[in-house]
């Protein structure tokens, strides 16, 4: 028996490595076939013949070595090792037993979507982290300045609408600065056809 490995499993696998991330198969296929598949998709670490029921427990394995464990399934028995995920990552042409329990669904089914969602999560992330600083900066600077921290050196106070002005560009930095996003493209994967053994993976 045989099934054929979907056309960007092998790229998508690479482009999440390319992000830093560490691909782990989770089947109930036995060793000599998970094994087989993983090669030809680019896969280092395998756990074979794990029952439906036991695919939970494996992922509370890797949380336990202090991974952070986003899962992706597509049936009724990935639903409890969905649940049991920090993200549960649901194919959107999968069971609806996995989409409820899933945190992220991939509508169009594809390996590269989930390239895309780790990809924009941590853009988004990254620019959250600068409108913070900025927001901050601004703040640091404008707040000591407009209470006449300055005044008994030079002198100086800050005209309110100084102040307002500063707050308002404040706002305005961030906001730009998170408009970004919607520039955002999702990092390019290239297609390699594959074939071979497995199935319910």
């Amino acid at each position: 028996m045989a099934d054929t490995i979907k056309p960007d499993s092998r790229a998508a696998v690479q482009a999440q490595q390319d992000l830093g991330l560490e691909v782990v198969m989770i089947t109930g296929d036995n060793q000599r076939t998970a094994h087989a598949v993983a090669q030809q998709v680019g896969i280092d670490r395998v756990l074979a013949d794990v029952l439906p029921q036991d695919k939970a427990v494996q992922v509370r394995t890797l949380q336990d070595e202090g991974k952070l464990v986003a899962m992706v399934g597509d049936g009724i028995n990935d639903a409890p090792a969905l649940a049991q995920a920090d993200v549960g990552v649901a194919i959107g042409t999968g069971t609806d037993v996995a989409i409820e329990a899933a945190d992220v669904t991939l509508v169009s089914g594809e390996l590269r979507g989930l390239v895309t969602a780790v990809a924009l999560s941590k853009a988004t992330m990254r620019n959250i982290r600068q409108n913070l600083v900025l927001a901050f900066a601004y703040n640091a600077a404008a707040i000591p300045i407009a209470a006449g921290v300055l005044y008994p050196i030079t002198g100086t106070l800050l005209s309110p609408m100084i102040a307002a002005a500063a707050m308002a560009a404040s706002s305005l930095s961030v906001v730009l600065n998170a408009g970004r996003l919607s520039r955002f493209t999702a990092p390019q994967t290239t297609h390699q056809v594959a074939a071979g053994p497995g199935a319910g993976r």
